[in-house]
């Protein structure tokens, strides 16, 4: 799913970042993936996406990641 129109970053690019680039925060996650840097309205999503690949989130998962993992 995308998450950055305007970028065209998807909570797999997001998850990849995280697990593969180390990527920690949102700040990162804008330098690195340019996410949230125009128009801003995908920094909520972005932000939910950034914590539940660090495992912050226990409940969901990006786009279903969990619920796959569990089927």
């Amino acid at each position: 799913m995308y998450v950055c129109l305007c970028k065209g970053v998807t909570c797999s690019a997001i998850r990849s970042a995280v697990n593969e680039q180390g990527v920690a925060s949102l700040r990162e996650l804008s330098r690195n993936l340019g996410v949230a840097t125009q128009c801003g309205k995908c920094a909520h999503s972005a932000r939910q996406v950034l914590h539940e690949a660090l495992g912050a989130c226990s409940a969901g998962g990006c786009c279903g990641a969990s619920a796959d993992a569990a089927a």
